[in-house]
């Protein structure tokens, strides 16, 4: 690495966090330098793979751990993916809705 080019980035950052950056850059063999400029390239890598894949966008949420578990369980009992049961209930609320605007208009005739 050369060092003639390196910048010195600082920023506070939660305690919890600090520490568990601290453990996983200790289990990684990489002095503190060489650790913040892999994991700061790995999270730029990762953002660039998920902004656009071939006209695809990326939906993500969070939920409840309970529901989750459940959700998981039922995708499993069903042999279903987990993208394909988003992608068909996203189909079908845009279907409703397409029909319930065609009905309003016809309605309004």
């Amino acid at each position: 690495m050369d060092t003639s080019k390196l910048k010195n980035l600082c920023a506070p950052i939660p305690a919890s966090l600090h520490e568990r950056v601290r453990q996983k850059q200790g289990e990684s063999g990489k002095n503190l330098g060489e650790y913040m400029t892999w994991l700061i390239s790995e999270f730029y890598k990762q953002e660039g793979m998920v902004k656009v894949k071939d006209g695809q966008r990326t939906v993500a949420f969070q939920v409840d751990a309970d529901l989750f578990d459940r959700f998981k369980e039922f995708l499993k009992t069903k042999g279903i993916k987990q993208n394909a049961f988003f992608v068909e209930c996203i189909q079908r609320a845009l279907a409703a809705d397409s029909a319930a605007k065609q009905n309003e208009g016809q309605e309004g005739h």
